[in-house]
């Protein structure tokens, strides 16, 4: 019921319209969603264009979190000899709120802050400003999302029995071809879930665009909250969140039919 009867009413708003300054006429009309098809496939694509920022976003994340977090998971799941300890370390940023994970990038990447400045004198990083920029965001999304890509890949490298890559190696095959052949495989769970994990909420960011972005960049999370606090049409935010949700419910049954194979071949 907690989840059903949000989405319910959710849907049923999607079908209304707007009347007066800010109330809804529950009329059953699909205008919301002809809107939308006709932004999304006319001339205009405004709403089409911050759809596919919306995306990027969440691939750049997913695919950032993915290639820094899998060394990371694999390393703690063969060679280290303290895991409780880095597992803690991962887990440690999910102890302070989200937001003011956001802020403390917000210091970091001041070209004021020390050690930015350190870094851009020493040309480390290029001497410019990060903030508030897509570059900004795609950090603080790296950062603030890590550990729920490497949770899931440590618990399927953990499972691995390692003996089986030395096997290949010892019958010929190369480290990165026991790699491929056979860590990959195995560790596919673990990708898919991890993926999941934040490719879903990806989709609907809201505070990492307004506090890093400076708001300026608009993604889905950020047009429907301003359809719901700003522009007061609620028929039209509800409408945006169903077909955002539809996307997930698409991406659901990708990752179900993709573990389903996986365990038929396993």
């Amino acid at each position: 019921m907690f989840f059903l009867a949000p989405l319910v009413f959710i849907a049923v708003t999607s079908l209304g319209e707007v009347t007066g300054f800010s109330d809804v006429a529950y009329t059953w009309t699909l205008d919301n969603y002809r809107y939308l098809w006709d932004d999304f496939f006319g001339d205009f694509h405004l709403y089409r264009n911050i759809f596919l920022e919306t995306f990027k976003l969440s691939i750049v994340g997913t695919l950032s979190t993915l290639v820094i977090g899998f060394p990371l998971a694999y390393y703690i799941a063969r060679y280290a000899k303290h895991k409780t300890l880095l597992l803690l370390l991962v887990i440690v940023p999910f102890w302070t709120s989200f937001l003011i994970r956001a802020y403390a990038w917000l210091i970091l990447l001041d070209p004021e802050f020390p050690v930015f400045r350190a870094l851009g004198l020493s040309g480390f990083i290029e001497s410019q400003n990060l903030l508030f920029t897509p570059k900004a965001i795609y950090i603080g999304v790296a950062y603030n999302y890590l550990p729920l890509m490497v949770l899931p890949l440590y618990a399927a490298l953990e499972r691995m029995d390692w003996s089986l890559v030395e096997a290949a190696q010892d019958l010929g095959d190369s480290p990165l071809r026991a790699f491929r052949r056979i860590t990959l495989p195995l560790a596919l769970p673990g990708i898919l879930a991890g993926s999941l994990l934040v490719f879903i909420p990806l989709t609907g960011e809201y505070i990492i665009p307004v506090i890093l972005g400076g708001n300026k960049t608009f993604y889905a999370g950020n047009l429907i909250a301003q359809q719901f606090l700003e522009s007061r049409d609620w028929p039209l935010g509800s409408a945006l969140a169903m077909v955002v949700i539809g996307a997930l419910t698409i991406a659901l049954l990708v990752y179900a039919r993709a573990l389903g194979r996986q365990e038929q071949h396993g």
